[in-house]
């Protein structure tokens, strides 16, 4: 009975994560003893290093059913499916040429929207879990070497043969990193991320405002009607699925350049442990680092624990029974406008309250994550004040503009749990608005029109909250990466000068 109790207990705990980076082996070939190459530190990505060094290596998950769900996720932020689901967009609005005063051609695109935002709420959903769970291994691994660099630094302070770099060397230093720089997206990603800025910037979200209060402004003269209604159903509906499948893409995208940004830091890592195994001869494994379980409250242990649910196996498992449930009832139903409405007020609502997590599971992911990069920099500051050699990346605070300022505001409102709380209220108020009256036509586009409003905005703003993010990430890995570049430059003096 316990074992069941801690298995239902099990979702949403975040709990320690505990890492070591592999250990380098010193017998690796260097440079000749007394030979100084001619820029010792002009290390950039791609050059060969020592074979025994390893990069990031991604966590390969115990389970297979976990491992094929990846390789769906990975799938569905491809780029034929992006294609695809733009190719259906395009043709679902040429035919609007021809049946647009149509009920069904309006409807479709709602049920049709409704269904794949259900299933890719779940597919996000896990591609915040793994991109946490990749950035925090990473922390761990990155601050487990750290420590043996330390003690194999003071080793050698300790015998004198450290020495303080001039001004001139210093000088000659930060000129050569300040070329340094990780890889950067091919022209494509370049695209996609200029993309992702445009439909995460403030300004278009003020506009999508404008339009729906401008959409509000026509409601008069067309008498509140079921067609008025319709228009911004049919609008945000393909927004959505626009934002979904963008979304899911810039995701996939993003995540896969920072793990290939991760790996040429790991190499550098590496390299520097490898020159110091080398000077001193210690063979000590790099010890094993946790990053401690985060504080929840208990509002927001139960938004991990429905997180964990939609974005694991036990919600795609849920997500696959109510899919053959609404299947298996089509017959009995003849495929009639109820059979559709079930799934898309179903789907819709649940999508609605999704929008609200994911910008909540996201905002709290990425500020742990923060954190444990904010104690690899602090960890590396204490490397350079052993060697008495100011670092040369500083980590400076970004100034922002207003709109960047707005943007953190707006998400910060919108990730908060209080919101999650406000909008599963809304959707009660809806359900019973829309049972007061009967579930006519009217009442089934209250359960429709408000949700799909409400989370094309959320889902604007997870753009939003994604692309900060993504930003500081970036910079953070910059600043370690040249963090580290320093210190090969140092080390390799370091062994010049003992051969000497």
């Amino acid at each position: 009975m316990a074992r069941v109790w801690d298995a239902i207990r099990a979702p949403g705990a975040k709990g320690e994560i505990a890492e070591a980076a592999p250990t380098q082996n010193v017998s690796v070939t260097m440079n000749p003893p007394g030979e100084k190459p001619e820029n010792m530190c002009a290390v950039s990505p791609g050059d060969s290093l020592p074979d025994n060094i390893t990069g990031f290596v991604p966590n390969s998950k115990a389970r297979l059913l976990d491992r094929w769900l990846d390789v769906v996720v990975r799938f569905a932020g491809s780029e034929p499916v992006f294609l695809s689901l733009m190719s259906g967009l395009l043709i679902w609005a040429f035919l609007g040429i021809r049946f647009g005063h149509s009920v069904q051609w309006a409807v479709i695109i709602s049920n049709v929207q409704a269904i794949v935002s259900y299933i890719f709420d779940s597919f996000l959903m896990r591609q915040q879990l793994n991109d946490y769970d990749r950035d925090i291994r990473a922390a761990a691994m990155l601050r487990s070497r750290i420590h043996s660099q330390k003690r194999m630094l003071r080793e050698i302070v300790a015998s004198n043969r450290d020495r303080l770099l001039t001004e001139n060397e210093l000088n000659q230093l930060s000129q050569t990193m300040g070329d340094a720089k990780l890889p950067t997206e091919n022209w494509l990603g370049r695209v996609s991320t200029f993309l992702s800025a445009v439909l995460g910037h403030i300004v278009t979200v003020g506009l999508f405002w404008v339009c729906i209060f401008v959409w509000i402004g026509f409601g008069h003269s067309l008498g509140w009607s079921d067609q008025w209604q319709l228009y911004i159903n049919s609008a945000t509906s393909a927004l959505m699925l626009l934002i979904f499948a963008f979304l899911a893409n810039i995701q996939e995208r993003h995540g896969a350049h920072i793990e290939k940004c991760l790996d040429i830091l790991f190499e550098m890592d590496s390299a520097v442990e490898s020159q110091f195994r080398t000077i001193t001869g210690d063979i000590t494994p790099n010890p094993v680092v946790t990053v401690p379980t985060p504080n929840v409250g208990r509002l927001q242990r139960a938004i991990f624990y429905y997180a964990d649910v939609v974005g694991t196996l036990v919600g795609i498992a849920i997500l696959i029974t109510v899919m053959a449930a609404w299947l298996a009832v089509g017959p009995v139903m003849s495929f009639n406008s109820n059979w559709w409405l079930l799934i898309g007020t179903y789907a819709g609502l649940i999508g609605m309250n999704d929008g609200f997590v994911l910008d909540n599971v996201q905002s709290k992911l990425n500020s742990y994550v923060e954190e444990a990069f904010n104690q690899v920099y602090y960890d590396d500051m204490g490397l350079f004040e052993d060697i008495h050699t100011p670092e040369q990346a500083e980590k400076q605070a970004q100034k922002t503009t207003i709109s960047q300022r707005l943007s953190a505001r707006m998400s910060r409102i919108c990730s908060h749990p209080a919101t999650i709380v406000i909008g599963f209220l809304t959707i009660v108020g809806l359900l019973i608005g829309a049972t007061a009256m009967k579930w006519t036509m009217t009442g089934q586009l209250l359960c429709n029109v408000p949700p799909s409003i409400i989370e094309s905005f959320f889902m604007m703003v997870l753009i939003t909250s994604h692309n900060m993010s993504d930003d500081k990430r970036r910079a953070d890995l910059q600043a370690m990466y040249l963090h580290r570049l320093q210190l090969l430059c140092w080390v390799k003096e370091l062994k010049i000068l003992g051969a000497e």
